[in-house]
């Protein structure tokens, strides 16, 4: 970090876009995968990162099908264009079905798993979590002018957004599962 800071390029008129780079791109990513460890070692653990992961699929994929099916409004078209509100709602309903539907699956392998009106407000938290992460990752790609955040996946944006509904939804779980 030092020799960031010291570095001759740093001294430019963009030095709060560069600081803030610096300070919070790894807590950006580093935070939310730090919590995921922690969810980890919980009881049952293993079975609620899968059920974030199953939550957030199910909402990206109804979010997607149901925006190219009934999309009409713009959601935020500054940033993202191709996002509309009926994508949102998608995306909601979807993720609360399938919630539901790995509930069920888990409670029939006999594993305690809860089925309550808590994972379903739950699922419905980290579906919109996951849309503010999606429309802040998409946020960071324009203000800094780039249409991908790597080269690892050409064709799908990067691993940023892969993950960028993950690392928004990741807290959501951790507080949930830390306060109930």
């Amino acid at each position: 970090m030092i020799c960031f800071l010291l570095s001759p390029r740093f001294h430019t008129d963009t030095l709060l876009d560069h600081l803030g780079a610096a300070l919070l791109g790894p807590v950006y990513a580093a935070l939310p995968l730090f919590m995921l460890g922690l969810i980890e070692w919980r009881p049952q653990g293993r079975w609620w990162i899968f059920f974030l992961l199953a939550v957030i699929f199910a909402s990206d994929t109804g979010a997607y099908y149901a925006g190219k099916i009934f999309g009409k409004r713009k959601l935020y078209e500054k940033v993202s264009p191709g996002k509309t509100w009926e994508g949102v709602i998608g995306g909601l309903l979807s993720s609360v079905i399938g919630a539901l539907f790995l509930a069920f699956l888990i409670r029939f392998f006999g594993i305690h798993f809860p089925i309550t009106t808590g994972v379903i407000v739950l699922a419905v938290f980290m579906s919109a979590s996951g849309v503010v992460g999606d429309l802040v990752e998409s946020m960071f790609k324009r203000r800094y002018g780039i249409k991908d955040s790597g080269w690892i996946l050409p064709g799908h944006g990067g691993i940023l957004d892969r993950i960028d509904s993950l690392l928004f939804s990741i807290p959501i779980l951790y507080f949930f599962l830390s306060w109930s």
